[in-house]
């Protein structure tokens, strides 16, 4: 079912990888939204952002934190949907553990190769990052005992079919931890076709 959204979703999505395919190569930018190690350690990350390189940390561009929901048990399996350049997949890499498994999905390219560096910079071996998108998970059902996400889904238009894949690929009993924008009221016809708004 397409969603109404009064904008392009093939050229939002074209817009949201340019975005975050900057974030990626020119972290040090001043962006319309806060970046980085220090943004994080603002957001009361937990310890094991230490363990985190720094190449995935420069261009973490969450909006909250979804550690504040619980920590995470050894020998999980965990979804970071929304990946980015992997800064919250290698947090939760280090508290499953090696008996644990954390895929992370983005559908940028740039922010996927480096979260891969970062991963083999920190000896990650219990981790991988998967290119797709959150509408059409590649991921067989029941899979997860956990998805995080961090300012990803407020960029998607079709919240409905996003919920309905996490639901599909979380094992019975599983938990989603996300953090994310909200708004309390209707967004006009005008602002629903600025891209900017979209991926910012």
């Amino acid at each position: 079912m397409a969603v109404e959204v009064g904008v392009d979703v093939e050229v939002l999505k074209c817009e949201i990888r340019k975005t975050y395919a900057a974030v990626s190569q020119e972290p040090e930018t001043d962006f319309i939204f806060p970046t980085g190690r220090a943004w994080a350690e603002d957001l009361n990350y937990p310890e094991e952002l230490a363990r985190v390189p720094d190449a995935a940390v420069e261009s973490f561009a969450g909006v909250a934190n979804p550690w504040e929901h619980g920590r995470l048990s050894p020998g999980e399996c965990v979804l970071d949907l929304g990946c980015g350049a992997g800064t919250d997949s290698l947090v939760a890499a280090v508290m499953v553990g090696p008996e644990g498994r954390v895929t992370g999905i983005d559908m940028t390219p740039e922010m996927l190769a480096k979260a891969r560096a970062a991963a083999e910079e920190m000896g990650a071996r219990n981790v991988e990052f998967v290119e797709g998108e959150a509408e059409r998970l590649p991921f067989a059902d029941e899979s997860f005992d956990v998805v995080v996400s961090n300012g990803v889904i407020d960029l998607i238009p079709d919240k409905e079919a996003v919920f309905a894949e996490l639901s599909r690929v979380l094992r019975p009993g599983g938990r989603m931890q996300i953090a994310d924008v909200t708004i309390q009221n209707p967004v006009s016809e005008e602002g629903r076709r600025n891209i900017d708004l979209w991926t910012g």
